[in-house]
């Protein structure tokens, strides 16, 4: 399914030319953000395990004439390969005004089948990185003089979903990094901000959840009657990496048709 941005898209002129890293960006809303950012004239970096679905968006956005995005394939779980690809990122690109960390899978589990193990598998994909991923990114947003931190958290912890005890903590987490970062990453100019989606229709939801029973639940929870896309979420995330958000940090920004 196509993310291009329709001709009434928001252009917004403070992102050309800036360099985004977006982790998880190869399927899903990660794709979605990648893409429209390289149609804002941005040039984007992003991390993933989907090396086949990775190439092909990368592809597509220099068939379409926009700058081709940097990729590598990393299992963010790994924190020190994460770093490294940070760190060549940074090498070739140089330094990034703009941080997404969107990782993450939300698989089912109960909380009785949850071992030790599980539980730190769960973090690794689901709260760690993100951590992470700012920590080695800071430093060249303060070169740069500020920078905009967008993370992705999730309405379904809030709406008491459940099946996912596990990504619920891990999500309701984001929530604190932001706010708990907001003062210190402030005084160098760097915004840190939270999107925290709804129930988004990409190719991964519909196919393993979206049943007559998932159909009746948005007709009586959404007060928009449209399927939330990923591009609505890349809307935005546009919006808080550009300047028309420069007096936005520590805040949360729910994008969910009006369920939570």
């Amino acid at each position: 399914m196509s993310t291009s941005i329709p001709p009434a898209m928001a252009r917004y002129p403070s992102l050309a030319g800036k360099r985004v890293f977006v982790t998880g960006g190869g399927t899903g809303i990660g794709a979605a953000i990648v893409e429209a950012f390289a149609q804002q004239s941005a040039q984007v970096a992003f991390v993933d395990l989907a090396e086949a679905e990775s190439q092909a968006l990368v592809d597509r956005i220099t068939a379409a004439g926009h700058t081709p995005p940097w990729w590598q394939l990393c299992d963010v779980r790994d924190v020190a390969a994460l770093q490294q690809s940070i760190a060549q990122a940074v090498q070739e690109l140089g330094d990034f005004s703009t941080a997404v960390n969107n990782v993450a899978r939300d698989d089912r589990h109960t909380m009785e089948s949850v071992t030790p193990e599980y539980w730190d598998e769960r973090m690794a994909v689901n709260q760690r990185p993100a951590f992470f991923t700012i920590q080695s990114l800071v430093p060249g947003m303060k070169r740069l003089g500020g920078g905009s931190v967008i993370n992705l958290g999730s309405t379904g912890w809030q709406t008491k979903g459940a099946g996912f005890p596990c990504y619920a903590v891990a999500k309701s987490s984001v929530n604190g990094l932001t706010r708990g970062l907001a003062k210190s990453l402030g005084e160098h100019r760097i915004r840190i901000n939270t999107v925290s989606p709804g129930w988004v229709m990409t190719e991964r939801q519909i196919k393993l959840w979206l049943d007559a029973e998932g159909e009746k639940s948005l007709h009586q929870n959404q007060c928009l009657p449209d399927k939330l896309q990923a591009l609505d979420i890349a809307r935005m995330v546009l919006f808080l990496a550009s300047d028309e958000s420069a007096m936005c940090t520590a805040q949360e920004f729910t994008v969910d048709a009006g369920w939570s």
